[in-house]
């Protein structure tokens, strides 16, 4: 039994924390004293009130831990991956940080830590699909898309965030960068707009967006990377009316003699309309293709995941889908399946065959199921 604290105890973190319990001694720190009241009630999980954008109090709370788990908000993710590294403890970071972190792998190395980011839905487990299947075969394209959506389509957004919506509203924002035919493409975020149909959904609408992320320089042997994201059809032209008029604008804007930020502004009313609350229906839905030569035979390798709600543990399916990659991740480190030190994508862990079956098995043992399967081209 390790001991562990998880940093942030929103819908994600939530999930990490109670799944992790069940094995370990794990502590849950937050600014929401109401999120951990709600973990201490009801499960064996410590807690501690924490900002962490203090440093100091950051860096003296998890001196006692044998393992830190990040599921702060993006804009938080840098610093505290960094405060981790100093406090010489191994990390698993799920918070979708929009910083380059590659430089921090020598701080890690020097401190004799393990950093495994990325490590959710997507990104993440696509990562570890490329991965392990870039040891196997020589690709030549890989793809992904992946949404989470309420069930209920509520007019006019049809969708509910299920993690920080300034998270989600950097999908919108970010510039997408993919790979074609070796060259490295960057487009505006939500370009490229199509209809996908899917069986036990439907029609939903893919578009650019920035979720390859390490998967762009660490497999460069790879000529075509893509990444989309889904929604119901009809969802992204109001976005992309709202950043047209300014709404997602990080400039100042002064009204009244009053400054205020378009972006904050507009996530704060968003934040009201996309909340899912804990009892809302949702879904996650992904599909990874890998495409290449194994031995000689042109294939392509397709992983689909249809994940729902859980009515019985009441945790939405994001919040499992993203946060057991995470604990699967946690658990494979404890079991020592992967010691090396440095920070490292899941990409680079998930080449090793016995850590990427680790993960889908146990993502499996929760009902997390990715579905794979394979044709001759």
């Amino acid at each position: 039994m390790s001991k562990i604290i998880v940093l942030g105890a929103g819908m994600v973190g939530k999930a990490i924390a109670i799944d992790l319990s069940k094995k370990h001694k794990v502590t849950s720190a937050d600014i929401d004293q109401e999120s951990l009241n709600f973990l201490s009630s009801n499960y064996d999980i410590a807690t501690e009130h924490l900002d962490a954008r203090n440093h100091d109090n950051l860096i003296d709370l998890i001196k006692g831990f044998d393992m830190v788990v990040s599921a702060v908000p993006g804009f938080l993710g840098y610093q505290t991956m960094v405060n981790v590294i100093k406090a010489k403890k191994n990390l698993v970071d799920i918070s979708f940080l929009p910083e380059d972190v590659s430089h921090l792998d020598s701080l890690a190395k020097e401190n004799g830590v393990t950093v495994i980011m990325d490590c959710g839905v997507a990104p993440g487990m696509p990562n570890y699909i490329a991965g392990y299947h870039n040891g196997k075969m020589k690709i030549d394209r890989l793809d992904y898309m992946v949404g989470g959506l309420p069930k209920e389509r509520v007019f006019p957004f049809e969708y509910k965030a299920p993690f920080s919506p300034c998270d989600v509203v950097e999908e919108y924002t970010r510039p997408a960068r993919y790979l074609e035919n070796g060259n490295l493409v960057v487009k505006p975020a939500m370009s490229d707009l199509e209809l996908i149909d899917f069986e036990r959904i439907g029609t939903l609408e893919a578009f650019n967006s920035d979720g390859l992320r390490s998967l762009v320089y660490t497999l460069k042997n790879i000529p075509n990377m893509k990444e989309k994201t889904l929604r119901y059809p009809g969802h992204i032209r109001m976005i992309q009316a709202l950043k047209a008029a300014g709404f997602l604008d990080h400039e100042p804007v002064k009204i009244g003699g009053q400054t205020i930020f378009p972006f904050d502004f507009t996530t704060k009313l968003l934040f009201k309309v996309w909340k899912l609350n804990p009892n809302d229906e949702e879904f996650t839905i992904m599909r990874v293709s890998v495409s290449g030569t194994e031995n000689g035979i042109i294939k392509e390798v397709v992983y689909d995941l249809y994940d729902e709600y859980d009515t019985k543990e009441k945790l939405s399916s994001m919040a499992r889908t993203t946060g057991f990659t995470a604990t699967a991740t946690v658990q494979m480190m404890v079991e020592g399946l992967f010691t090396e030190k440095g920070v490292f994508p899941p990409e680079l862990v998930g080449k090793k065959p016995e850590c990427f079956e680790y993960v889908i098995k146990y993502l499996a043992d929760r009902n997390v199921i990715y579905t794979k399967k394979e044709r001759t081209l």
